[in-house]
């Protein structure tokens, strides 16, 4: 098939978030033409903390958006600290295996789309409400989010990147239910104006307690993101009451504290806030006929493994190559890209599950784990070994490589 062929095939893509862009980005490359759909009204800003590990950066870098972006990795200490203000050295995001850049989700969002052609269309306030296909197409009734009108338009593929709970992925493939996997934890996650606390600008703090902590994760150049984070035996519950007032329970009754008062505080007021329960979505296929889901839809290995966004750009880079290779056979790209991607997802979202307990140790031995490995890391004779180990591990070598060559 050329080009000119090929650029008759229009492809819906679900989602405006890193994942929708990417996939748009990609497909437009290789002569597609994208529609883009979004539920919101108009494009998000903002975003809390993510990292882009080398994976994730390579992708960036091959779809043209590496040079939108830059590092905003802090140079400052990490502290563990409590209630009373008491605090110590302690183990921060760096720690973890890999290198990666530290940044805002939002950063990725707002260097994909300055790079999207103006020929690629997006309409705002819409959402897919029917999804039919067949061997040649796919019908999409696609309805407004404000006004209820509906449309019903013909595509040659459909890709769902409309995150966890994906409609695209209800519609096609069956109910949530089915599919995600609940942790039994939540988040809370926003931007704190300023300096919390007693710490410097480029500072960070964990606030860690049995089933609940606190983290105070900087930038060099930007307001820290605070992440709270907890257990729960109910996750249908926690949705029941305000974020604020779930907040407040849990990390109650005892006193705040100074800075994690301000945290809670500052959940009362901000309009940026996530507030969700820590959930995976486990899939025997991505791809169902010509409907295919990437991203959290697909494969989404939470923000305890921190490889969402570097994931959501990888599984669109290569599901782009893999259309290129073979653009007469849809089913066998969508199977070679599964096969392909599927290692690196399934080693991203284990790495979610084990480190849950280094965001919110669940037992004193997590705790002490944590003691442990900071105090060895100091000594001289095992710190250096240690280290090593952490940016050379198979947790982290998967996450640097280039997952997505051919």
């Amino acid at each position: 098939m050329d080009l000119n062929e090929n650029k008759a095939r229009r492809v819906l893509v679900v989602g405006l978030g890193i994942s929708g862009i990417a996939t748009a980005l990609r497909l437009h490359g290789i002569g597609w033409t994208p529609v883009i759909v979004e539920k919101a009204p108009a494009r998000r800003y903002g975003g809390y903390f993510i990292g882009l590990f080398g994976a994730g950066r390579i992708s960036a870098e091959r779809l043209g958006i590496l040079d939108g972006v830059h590092d905003r990795t802090p140079q400052g200490a990490h502290f563990d600290i409590d209630r009373a203000g008491n605090r110590r050295s302690g183990l921060g995001f760096k720690d973890l295996p890999g290198v990666p850049w530290l940044m805002l989700r939002g950063d990725v969002e707002r260097a994909a789309f300055d790079k999207l052609p103006p020929e690629i269309e997006i309409r705002y306030s819409t959402v897919p409400t029917k999804i039919e296909q067949d061997a040649d197409g796919v019908d999409v009734t696609l309805t407004g989010v404000t006004d209820g009108n509906s449309t019903i338009e013909r595509f040659d593929l459909v890709v769902g990147a409309d995150g966890l709970r994906s409609t695209v992925r209800e519609l096609a493939f069956g109910p949530h239910e089915k599919y995600l996997h609940r942790m039994n934890y939540m988040i809370a996650a926003f931007e704190f104006p300023g300096t919390p606390g007693d710490l410097e600008k480029e500072d960070g703090a964990t606030l860690l307690e049995r089933g609940r902590s606190m983290w105070i994760l900087p930038f060099s150049d930007h307001n820290p993101t605070m992440l709270l984070s907890y257990r729960t035996d109910d996750v249908d519950a926690e949705f029941a009451e305000s974020p604020a007032e779930r907040i407040r329970a849990t990390f109650g009754p005892e006193p705040l504290g100074h800075t994690l008062g301000d945290a809670v505080a500052a959940v009362e007021s901000t309009d940026e806030l996530i507030f969700d329960s820590v959930e995976q979505v486990h899939l025997d296929s991505w791809h169902r006929g010509r409907v295919v889901l990437v991203g959290d839809a697909a494969w989404c290995p939470t923000l305890y493994s921190g490889m969402g966004a570097s994931a959501g750009l990888c599984g669109a880079e290569l599901l782009g190559t893999m259309i290129a290779t073979y653009p007469d056979d849809l089913p066998r790209a969508f199977t070679e890209w599964e096969r392909k991607l599927r290692p690196y997802m399934n080693l991203y979202q284990k790495i979610g599950v084990q480190q849950r307990t280094f965001f919110t140790p669940h037992t004193r031995f997590h705790t002490a784990l944590r003691r442990a490995i900071l105090f060895l890391n100091s000594r001289r004779v095992v710190g250096a070994p240690l280290r090593w180990w952490t940016v050379n591990n198979k947790a982290a070598r998967m996450k640097e490589a280039d997952i997505t060559r051919v």
